[in-house]
């Protein structure tokens, strides 16, 4: 008896001793797109940054970002947008090609801001951003690719971005 109550606990604490949280990440690539859902309301998944995944624009917190496409005069457009009430985006520039937008991502170690936008207006392939988040937390990403189209005579916009989130509050973004 005593050999089978022993035998239990090892088992038992080997099974509870397996369970593992792993952290969440702090950069990656990643896609969203403005394909809209509905089931008591209308809404859309949009990036966290500090959760590393795609977010309901029904949840709360909502997400950092949410892709929409603007139409002006007829001509489609890519914006990137968030909710926090507060200017969250700073362009540092537009590459030529993505091997120049990779390198310029991969070198941006520290930033300083002069101006921050409401929106990323527009986006467009090979551009490096800062994104600010309502909580003063700061991630630089860049767009890897964009697609500007219409789908069953609907707006369709979505964007692959690469992101590198700083979750201490500085402009300093870690080395590779």
């Amino acid at each position: 008896m005593k050999k089978l109550v022993f035998i239990l606990i090892v088992i038992n604490s080997i099974f509870s001793g397996c369970t593992k949280k792993e952290p969440t990440r702090t950069s990656g690539t990643d896609t969203i797109d403005n394909i809209t859902y509905f089931s008591t309301t209308y809404y859309n998944y949009g990036f966290s940054f500090s959760g590393a995944k795609l977010v309901s624009t029904s949840t709360n917190p909502e997400p950092d970002i949410t892709i929409y496409v603007n139409i002006d005069n007829g001509n489609p457009r890519l914006t990137l947008q968030s909710n926090n009430l507060k200017p969250s985006f700073y362009k540092i520039g537009d590459f030529v090609d993505a091997a120049t937008a990779q390198s310029a991502f991969d070198n941006l170690k520290t930033v300083v801001v002069t101006q921050w936008q409401d929106m990323a207006d527009p986006i467009n392939d090979n551009q490096v951003w800062i994104y600010r988040s309502g909580t003063a937390d700061y991630t630089k990403f860049r767009i890897v690719s964009t697609v500007n189209e219409t789908r069953q005579s609907i707006a369709y916009g979505e964007c692959t971005f690469q992101w590198v989130y700083q979750p201490d509050g500085s402009l300093t973004f870690p080395g590779k």
